[in-house]
């Protein structure tokens, strides 16, 4: 009885496998498309290691991913081939029971000896059950007939997909063993930059800490601000509160001191945790959220107060979610950064362009409000991507759909 909710579980974890790879393949799409249009540009052999880095996080996953489904394939095809030894077993059993049916059916099959065999009960009683034995005994017959019939679809509906099983079992494979190769490639350019990086450890480990330096001088710039717009934010609330005598929240420290519709709209953004589009159509994360030892200088570590998302030239920025254009500020080093206000939590989106919109403006669920400006230095486009809630720093992974 438990088999049937099995073969269900193992087709949910087939068809949740199969959408991660595909997600994963149009990942490793979208950086090939991104890299190969920075690729003629003049890059540092850093941001260049950072590239085949994220390239061979992307292939290391689809491996695994692809793995995965094999070795499911492989106990699914091994089930189909016990189920198949049962079926045939039950069938030849089946199969020799209903030919010695046929036989004892033939041999008293003429009428004559029907009716003998009816005219030979003791009483009117044993006659009416010989006749009821002789109708059980036909439909018994017809149901086996019926139940081999089945029994031989089935079997050859499971030999079907026995074959189907091993053809997709068998392009897997192969498609792994184009990744593996990819990912052989990838490790050795890699091995070569990282040569070349080691060759100049000194000197690439300044240049690591200078743009780390840079970094958190944006960030404090950032953090700053995220607190003179709080600040703004609750003396006219208070001023509001005053005239119109307007029921505010009290302000949790560095907080806001949210209205009743504020705290609705944050409780909105909160439940969408997870959920929440990404602030670009086409990206992929160059640098995560928090301290992180880099992988080629262990002695360096770097850190990030938000995600560094490169995507394409000029690239449409787009709110995550409905909220308030709270400040829109030119930071030297970060371009043009605009802050979107959604209760008492914040969105960030740095290193913008061109602005769309304007403060005070109530902004919807991926309403364009931006273009990405490129860095000339990294000779790519990237985005800066914070989320607050109040003045304290989240990670934007864990709150983006699928980043």
């Amino acid at each position: 009885m438990l088999a049937a909710p099995q073969v269900y579980s193992q087709k949910d974890k087939q068809k949740e496998l199969e959408a991660k790879r595909k997600a994963i393949l149009e990942e490793i799409k979208q950086i090939n498309s991104l890299l190969s249009k920075t690729r003629t540009q003049e890059k540092s052999v850093l941001s260049q290691v950072e590239d085949i880095n994220t390239k061979i996080a992307a292939t290391e996953n689809l491996i695994r991913v692809t793995n995965q489904q094999a070795n499911l394939l492989t106990r699914n095809i091994n089930s189909n081939i016990d189920k198949i030894s049962t079926l045939q077993e039950e069938l030849k059993v089946m199969k020799e029971d209903y030919a010695e049916m046929v036989r004892k059916s033939y041999k008293s099959k003429n009428q004559q000896s029907r009716v003998m065999f009816l005219l030979s009960s003791e009483s009117f009683l044993q006659a009416y059950k010989r006749v009821q034995y002789m109708k059980q005994y036909a439909a018994y017959r017809k149901r086996q007939g019926e139940e081999i019939n089945l029994k031989t679809k089935e079997l050859q509906r499971l030999n079907d997909d026995l074959m189907a099983q091993k053809k997709e079992k068998q392009k897997l494979i192969d498609e792994n063993n184009v990744a593996k190769n990819q990912l052989l490639k990838e490790r050795q350019a890699q091995q070569e930059l990282v040569a070349t990086l080691k060759k100049n450890e000194s000197t690439y480990t300044a240049q690591i800490r200078t743009k780390q330096k840079e970094a958190d001088k944006i960030d404090r710039e950032i953090d700053a601000l995220i607190r003179a717009a709080i600040e703004e934010a609750n003396r006219k609330a208070a001023a509001a509160a005053g005239s119109k005598k307007t029921p505010t929240a009290p302000a949790a420290s560095g907080g806001f001191a949210l209205t009743a519709e504020d705290k609705a709209l944050a409780a909105s953004f909160s439940s969408n945790k997870g959920k929440l589009p990404w602030p670009v159509e086409r990206g992929m994360v160059v640098k995560s959220f928090g301290t992180h030892r880099h992988p080629q200088f262990p002695n360096v570590t770097t850190s990030s107060s938000g995600v560094e998302i490169a995507t394409e030239d000029l690239a449409p920025v787009r709110a995550v979610f409905d909220g308030t254009v709270m400040s829109i500020q030119k930071i030297k080093g970060a371009h043009i950064t605009l802050f979107i206000q959604h209760g008492d939590y914040i969105t960030v989106y740095s290193n913008l362009e061109t602005v769309s919109v304007k403060k005070g403006d109530k902004v919807t669920t991926k309403q364009q409000i931006g273009t990405v400006a490129q860095s000339p230095t990294a000779g790519r486009t990237i985005l800066k991507f914070y989320i607050y809630r109040n003045n304290v720093k989240i990670n934007p992974a864990e709150w983006i759909y699928r980043m």
